[in-house]
């Protein structure tokens, strides 16, 4: 599948973005472990999250989350303090991505985890019962989810849970959005220090709750306002949390620079276009690696030279989303540079584009989102295989038709 896409002249509409796929797969395993009749509200309807639903509803012999790197992380876990026998497969892609950081760390606390194939990668054979918990090391620079992974079953464990994080922490937002959404459960879980998290073994109690709108689907809507043509140009997105526990809710600040401000009006936050300001961006992105994408597409297409560092784990996402982006920017003119393994910088040159550009998503979700609003400066944009949206916003395309932007197979 394949589509051609060009921009409207004008941009003006509101539109009702997906749930937060990070939170309702945290509520999921919660709310299951909590034992509760009832379900959350406002679930995503994506890809990973329908496998997460599945795998938890049927737990069966052989349960294949497909590409949902959250979902097997976060069910390696939850498989592994529930009573049964469990094989977790997934994707060839997914059979390649490590998780023996995790393996190792549950294995050490009691868990019954077996490598199939190849030592330190899915699939996983898990004997499930509860373990006894207590003290576990953990690398702090890897990945965030194996961290809220261990959290969200240290309180069913016997001695509960003590994490002690070794080097930089990535992506902390996510531990403080997996640590405020625990407390909702009824879990008492903390920073003991800021290299410790404790977990007590209360369980969990069952409660009612609703998914807040997904920050990170927003950025690509603050990504199409920055780079539109339309100097009225807004977006009015409701369902979004000032308060919110995601961390991605940072992309407001971030495009405040780039020229898009937001303001809260009637439960609606709305984006319009504004003054850019500064100059060269020297960012620090640790915190929001799942923005990587949106900003270095942005900004390039903005002209604004940029270096942004801590995005160490964006080789180990659905692609090598370092790489993915360097040969992608190459086809509309930019170089970007990948230095130190954690930093994505350009220098504000640009060279001719390719005649016909097609942009390649690796099974990458946010690739074909972040690549997307580059039609509106670089008319007749093709992206391959664009279905990989469903991974977390299956309505992107319907919202981009409603938006004006015409698309066309090819």
């Amino acid at each position: 599948m394949h589509y051609t896409i060009d921009a409207p002249l004008a941009l003006n509409q509101t539109i009702l973005l997906p749930s937060s796929k990070s939170i309702s797969n945290r509520v999921l395993i919660m709310n299951k472990l909590a034992q509760s009749k009832m379900q959350p509200e406002n679930i995503s309807d994506c890809d990973d999250t329908f496998v997460m639903q599945r795998a938890l509803r049927d737990h069966e012999e052989l349960t294949d989350i497909m590409g949902a790197g959250t979902a097997m992380r976060f069910l390696t876990a939850y498989f592994a303090v529930t009573e049964g026998r469990t094989v977790l497969t997934g994707t060839d892609r997914m059979l390649h991505r490590p998780i023996d950081v995790l393996v190792n760390a549950l294995c050490s606390l009691g868990a019954n985890i077996k490598y199939m194939n190849e030592e330190g990668f899915p699939p996983l054979q898990i004997q499930g019962h509860t373990p006894e918990g207590g003290d576990v090391t953990l690398q702090g620079d890897v990945s965030s989810q194996f961290t809220s992974a261990l959290l969200m079953v240290g309180p069913v464990m016997k001695k509960g849970l003590t994490i002690h994080l070794m080097g930089k922490i990535v992506s902390r937002p996510y531990i403080d959005m997996t640590l405020r959404l625990m407390k909702v459960f009824g879990a008492n879980a903390y920073w003991e220090d800021p290299k410790t998290l404790r977990v007590l073994p209360t369980g969990y109690k069952s409660c009612v709750f609703r998914v807040e709108n997904d920050w990170s689907a927003a950025s690509y809507w603050y990504e199409i306002v920055a780079l539109s043509r339309d100097q009225n140009a807004c977006i009015t997105l409701p369902g979004l949390m000032e308060n919110s526990v995601q961390g991605d809710a940072q992309v407001k600040n971030f495009f405040e620079i780039l020229g898009v401000s937001t303001t809260l009006s009637h439960d609606n936050f709305v984006l319009r276009k504004t003054e850019a300001k500064g100059s060269k961006l020297d960012w620090n992105l640790e915190s929001v690696p799942d923005l990587a994408q949106t900003l270095v597409v942005t900004c390039a297409m903005l002209g604004r030279p940029f270096k942004f560092t801590g995005l160490q784990n964006l080789k180990i996402k659905e692609t090598d989303r370092l790489k993915a982006l360097k040969t992608e920017m190459a086809k509309l003119g930019f170089t970007i540079k990948i230095s130190g393994g954690d930093t994505l910088s350009w220098d504000g040159k640009r060279n001719q584009p390719a005649n016909k550009i097609a942009i390649d998503t690796y099974d990458d979700h946010r690739m074909a989102m972040a690549f997307a609003p580059c039609c509106i400066n670089q008319p007749h944009l093709k992206i391959n295989n664009p279905e990989v949206v469903s991974k977390s916003y299956p309505k992107f395309w319907m919202d981009l038709k409603t938006s004006g932007f015409y698309l066309s197979d090819y």
